[in-house]
């Protein structure tokens, strides 16, 4: 064997417990499903790049206290189809819980706040189809159109879960607790 090989593998054999330790899960401590050490929980958010409103959405979650990442497939529509999500329920982006919940479009963080305290059963997630003016996201000066947000079930029916009538409503209770 030659001096550079064994010199590589004497470096390999000293970084495998390092990388080891950094990429594994440690057996030493829980986790909550659906959540990081600190019990924050954390959404995957399938989007367009170029999308602003988005991007506040998000930002919305992240100061309520949940945290975001954003992916920007090819085909966000197979995204959604992937996700059970119906036409009809469907809006400009799709965030996915680490427990599996769908998240679709401009839905406020108290009520994913409520839903995931206590998942409906055959729930899929909530939903506010299109792009509501004045839902998280969605702000434009003081203009408001009420909204649902929409409860989705697995047999791809939903129900209302929430009416929002103005602004102030969809913000109580948002802070992280």
């Amino acid at each position: 064997m030659k001096l550079s090989q064994l010199k590589g593998l004497t470096l390999g054999l000293i970084m495998l417990p390092l990388l080891a330790a950094c990429g594994g899960e440690s057996q030493g401590r829980s986790t909550p499903s659906g959540s990081d050490s600190y019990g924050v929980e954390k959404f995957t958010v399938y989007k367009q790049p170029t999308c602003d409103c988005c991007k506040k959405w998000m930002s919305r979650l992240e100061k309520a206290g949940f945290d975001t990442t954003a992916r920007h497939p090819s085909d966000l529509n197979a995204i959604k189809e992937g996700y059970q999500i119906e036409p009809r329920h469907q809006s400009c982006h799709t965030a996915v819980s680490s427990q599996g919940y769908v998240f679709e479009g401009h839905v406020p963080a108290r009520y994913i706040r409520e839903f995931l305290a206590n998942p409906p059963h055959n729930a899929i997630g909530l939903a506010v189809p299109g792009m509501p003016l004045g839902s998280p996201g969605m702000e434009v000066g003081d203009r408001f159109t009420p909204y649902q947000v929409l409860l989705l079930k697995k047999d791809g029916s939903s129900e209302v879960f929430a009416s929002v009538e103005n602004a102030a409503q969809q913000y109580q209770r948002e802070a992280q607790p």
